[in-house]
């Protein structure tokens, strides 16, 4: 996924460990703690007589030319309108970036500020190596111009530790000709009225024909890494009114053995094990090319498809519908966000350049250019096609059923345990009871391990 890429599980155990040799767990306490005065007051006070020529390090994973032209821009504009605050930004790139982050952390030499992912965010708030913007966003952040489910993404212990900027999402890809051929009603357009799971194995029984290599759904982009099924998967737990971890992020027992989730694995693994309407694998781009007659992908693929495959039409060929529910619509939430260090001694300039990226005009300036999915509501219905199908299936699920990954420091840990959970029940076909079990056990004993850690 262009947006969501996953640390590698390996390379995530050991940022949390070098965290905690570097700065220290806080247990929540330091890193929760209100900025100084002074702080709170650079937040929203009048600018000083004089102000300190400061320069701040900012680090960030390199991306696509449109999003490194977007953070160009804003970087030459921030810079102009403050000429006291020079920004000097890093783009690293990818497969580099948490290793160089980790160790500038550990070393006590981390940038000013920082691009973190979502998912990623407890870890280093958890080691005390992020300062809390829970004061800054309530001076002059606009919070209610933000979803409170997506600012729960970026809130631990009850401290926001990062700003939030683009977003992306997921929905239902389906092949209308193949649906009109079997006479199988067309799911609703409407981001609040989803086919349910029953509905959709019932289309999928009679779009599947395996004679012809054609599969009916592929209810979340197969089994790929870990990530993978952070993103994909969880929404299906939901949907089925489960959930995978305390909401202190402390614990799995009584969430993935609980009958909901239960029932959503069973529901998973029925799809390719009893009615046959899912394969483990796929030949290449199986929607576009026909093999696939339903499909759960993302934003990103709708550019995908219209530059690699011209005569797949959207409208024509296939079509778009909300993620289906089971007892309920969930989406996931969640994004690379910016976060200001612990160690910074310019928080407030720090803090003001971050605001300025992820504020309303920052915010429509980057999306402007990269024709991602703002996750301000001011900035959202500035773009009229994202008030219009197609896009805003994908912008009204986040804002109204958007929830976050589970927000915990052994997020690697976890995600790659209930990736195992999904590939044992489906791929392994074991029983779901001592699977979860497994997972389970897992899940806590790398946040007994975390904690053994920090004393």
């Amino acid at each position: 996924m262009r947006h969501d890429k996953a640390m590698a599980v390996a390379a995530s155990a050991l940022l949390t460990v070098g965290l905690l040799a570097g700065c220290g767990s806080n247990g929540g306490n330091e890193g929760g703690a209100s900025p100084s005065a002074d702080a709170s007051a650079g937040a929203g006070a009048s600018k000083p007589a004089k102000e300190e020529k400061v320069t701040l390090q900012f680090w960030r994973n390199s991306g696509n030319d449109a999003e490194n032209s977007a953070y160009d821009k804003l970087v030459a504009s921030f810079m102009e309108k403050y000429p006291n605050i020079k920004v000097q930004m890093s783009p690293i790139p990818y497969a580099d970036y948490d290793t160089k982050l980790r160790t500038s952390i550990a070393s006590g030499n981390p940038p000013d500020i920082m691009a973190i992912d979502a998912p990623n965010m407890a870890s280093y708030a958890q080691a005390g190596a992020l300062k809390p913007l829970t004061d800054y966003f309530k001076a002059d952040g606009d919070l209610q111009d933000i979803p409170e489910t997506t600012m729960s993404a970026y809130t631990y212990q009850n401290q926001i530790y990062m700003a939030p900027l683009t977003e992306s999402s997921i929905a239902l890809f389906y092949n209308k000709k193949m649906f009109e051929a079997a006479g199988i009603p067309l799911p609703s357009k409407n981001p609040e009225e989803p086919m349910t799971w029953d509905q959709v194995l019932d289309a999928a029984k009679k779009l599947t024909n395996p004679a012809k290599g054609v599969y009916g759904i592929d209810p979340a982009q197969g089994f790929q890494n870990a990530g993978a099924t952070a993103y994909f998967k969880y929404p299906i737990i939901w949907q089925f009114g489960g959930e995978v971890m305390s909401a202190d992020g402390t614990t799995s027992k009584g969430y993935l053995d609980s009958p909901e989730t239960k029932k959503a694995l069973q529901f998973f693994s029925d799809l390719y094990n009893k009615d046959k309407v899912s394969a483990l694998e796929y030949p290449p781009d199986p929607f576009p090319n026909g093999k696939l007659a339903m499909t759960v992908d993302g934003s990103w693929s709708l550019s995908y498809y219209a530059d690699k495959f011209p005569d797949f039409k959207l409208g024509e060929d296939w079509d778009i519908a909300p993620l289906p529910k089971g007892t309920k619509q969930a989406v996931a939430n969640g994004s690379w966000a910016l976060a200001v260090s612990s160690k910074s001694k310019h928080p407030d300039e720090a803090w003001k350049f971050v605001n300025w990226v992820t504020g309303h005009d920052g915010q429509k300036t980057y999306t402007s250019i990269t024709k991602d999915i703002p996750v301000r509501y001011s900035v959202a219905k500035e773009y009229p096609e994202l008030s219009e199908y197609p896009k805003n299936v994908f912008v009204v699920q986040n804002q109204k059923f958007g929830r976050s990954r589970p927000v915990t420091p052994i997020f690697p840990q976890m995600s790659e345990a209930v990736n195992k959970l999904f590939e044992d029940v489906t791929i392994g076909k074991r029983n779901i009871d001592a699977a979860a079990a497994d997972a389970i056990k897992k899940i806590d004993k790398a946040y007994a391990d975390l904690q053994s850690q920090a004393k």
